[in-house]
């Protein structure tokens, strides 16, 4: 597991989208574009997820583009059924969808037929764990909710700024941060020395606070 001395991966970054809450409502309201603004927000933010779900679990050739699809396409169904709010809400309910639709296909790859609840509820659990892991520790419980809403976004924040590095840079950062491999495992996972893997890993991270930084001034 990642040493919890190491940097985190938060950042001072803040909003630079339209008001959730105004979106759910045109969504709700069978306002298509309002929905394909709020898919295309968390795009990154779902593939992030699904990709570190399929790391830990199967590390299977699965195209985590169509997990999202069918992410957007529940969405797309479900949506009038939604209740919540907030980003907060929202957010929790994209990650339980998106619980599902990994299990379906962690199913299929071991070629279980019958719906699998229990592992449903675990994915969901540790959907909710890695969102949390992306912005290092946990809120202070004396953080008031607007502080604690603030860092939940941080996450959305984090996945687009990732999105924008490179190939081995978001890799190194995934399996080290996220996935919480040794620098030895990710060494084997990626084919390179301990050496290289440690001087990667610090770039990236040097690159990605730039990049959020990027986004914060947007």
């Amino acid at each position: 597991m990642a040493d919890p001395s190491e940097p985190s991966l938060m950042s001072l970054a803040g909003e630079t989208s339209p008001p959730v809450e105004r979106l759910l409502d045109g969504a709700r309201a069978g306002d298509g574009a309002a929905l394909g603004l709020l898919l295309q927000r968390y795009h990154n933010y779902l593939a992030l997820l699904a990709r570190v779900q399929l790391g830990r679990r199967i590390q299977a050739k699965i195209d985590v583009l169509d997990l999202v699809q069918d992410v957007s396409l529940e969405v797309h169904r479900r949506i009038g059924g939604f209740r919540g709010g907030s980003e907060g809400e929202f957010l929790a309910w994209l990650r339980q969808i998106l619980g599902g639709v990994l299990a379906n296909q962690i199913r299929r790859y071991f070629g279980a037929k019958r719906r699998d609840v229990r592992l449903e509820r675990d994915l969901y659990e540790d959907l909710d764990r890695s969102s949390k892991a992306m912005i290092g520790p946990l809120v202070a419980t004396q953080s008031s909710p607007s502080a604690q809403a603030s860092r939940r976004e941080q996450a959305v924040l984090l996945a687009d700024a990732l999105n924008g590095l490179t190939a081995d840079y978001r890799e190194v950062i995934i399996l080290r941060q996220l996935e919480g491999l040794s620098f030895p495992e990710v060494s084997e996972r990626m084919g390179r020395t301990q050496d290289s893997v440690k001087n990667l890993w610090a770039r990236a991270l040097a690159k990605l606070r730039r990049e959020l930084e990027a986004l914060d001034g947007l």
